[in-house]
């Protein structure tokens, strides 16, 4: 007999073909969108049948064995099979103990029908979650009239909740958070309009946002004056009567959605300064007009206005009354004093431009 003419290999098993194991793999898929458990059995024998009977480099077999698993999970989670479905031993009605001596007796009569938790203002996934531990099924869908997909449910509020205890299920009409719930289910969302602020102090102005159910929280301060820092809004609270908006943005009646940022520009005076209303627009007026580096007071007059006396305009010292630290001046000397009352004095600033700095 010829030695190098040898019989070809046997054909290998169909059960141990690299198409009947991935085949093996989808049953895992598949198994685990109706049942968890089962899903679960399968895998452990699909890992199995991967570390035994292919010829497969190691990681190969690594991989099939960690896409088993990942199989499993993500038909589990798409079917609901993750959620908490288990039954609330908290909602089951006890039976009358009155006589403890004694067993009681088969109640031949029905079951009462099970009762669900008003969930209106709750976070929908919460919502889901008790539903089916009362016996429900859940179903949700947009509260609004845009018909919008509800993906990440824990971003969105119910606001109705209608179910029918004899079916067992529950829709949930839910909007996303920070929305206004509609009127009615499929309605308009009710966002608030802008009302008419402008002249009005910061005080006044929150007190009305408030009222029109604006977020307090999107209010965004500015100021209108070049040489004047726009404040916080806990600085502007403390001296409301002194800043007055000047500017709006929205304007009156424009709608405020939960993305909208309301911006108000404020001027601030007091009784004492000598400018007491807001400039044409914003950012193009020095609130104190020696603060502009423009600015002329006449004190460069020719000398026959002064009897050739040049010591006038020696060391101006005029005062210009409420200033702000840091803001540019002019002329060079001049004083003034901050709201605190801290005295100050026009003179060159690190930038080497004339700033207020305390004297």
């Amino acid at each position: 007999m010829n030695p190098y003419d040898t019989p070809p290999p046997s054909p290998r098993p169909w059960w141990r073909t690299t198409p009947a194991l991935l085949g093996l793999l989808a049953l895992v898929a598949l198994l685990s969108a109706v049942s968890l458990g089962l899903g679960f059995l399968v895998m452990i024998a699909a890992m199995v049948a991967v570390w035994v009977l292919p010829a497969w480099r190691w990681y190969a077999r690594l991989g099939a064995t960690f896409g088993a698993f990942f199989l499993m999970l993500i038909s589990a989670g798409m079917s609901g099979q993750l959620d908490d479905s288990g039954p609330d031993t908290s909602e089951v009605s006890a039976q009358d103990t009155d006589d403890k001596g004694t067993k009681a007796a088969p109640s031949a009569t029905t079951s009462k029908a099970p009762e669900l938790t008003d969930y209106t203002g709750k976070a929908l996934d919460e919502a889901e979650k008790g539903a089916r531990a009362a016996g429900f099924t859940p179903g949700r869908h947009d509260a609004s009239a845009e018909d919008r997909t509800i993906v990440v449910r824990s971003a969105w509020t119910v606001c109705f909740q209608q179910a029918d205890t004899a079916a067992q299920s529950v829709a949930f009409a839910a909007v996303k958070d920070g929305e206004p719930c509609p009127s009615k289910d499929g309605g308009p969302l009710p966002w608030p309009t802008m009302p008419d602020v402008v002249g009005d102090t910061y005080n006044t102005a929150v007190e009305a946002l408030d009222r029109a159910g604006i977020d307090l929280d999107s209010i965004t301060l500015d100021d209108v004056y070049l040489d004047i820092d726009a404040p916080t809004a806990e600085e502007a609270a403390e001296e409301g009567d002194e800043w007055r908006v000047c500017f709006q943005r929205p304007d009156e009646n424009g709608e405020v959605t939960s993305t909208t940022t309301v911006h108000l520009d404020l001027g601030q005076w007091t009784d004492l300064d000598l400018v007491q209303e807001c400039p044409s627009k914003k950012d193009t007026t020095y609130k104190i007009p020696a603060n502009d580096p423009d600015f002329d007071d006449g004190s460069t007059s020719d000398d026959s206005t002064t009897g050739g006396d040049s010591s006038s305009s020696d060391g101006d010292s005029s005062n210009v009354g409420t200033v702000h630290p840091g803001s540019y001046c002019s002329p060079p000397g001049a004083t003034g004093v901050t709201k605190a009352g801290t005295p100050m004095v026009c003179g060159p600033g690190s930038d080497g431009r004339n700033r207020w700095r305390s004297s």
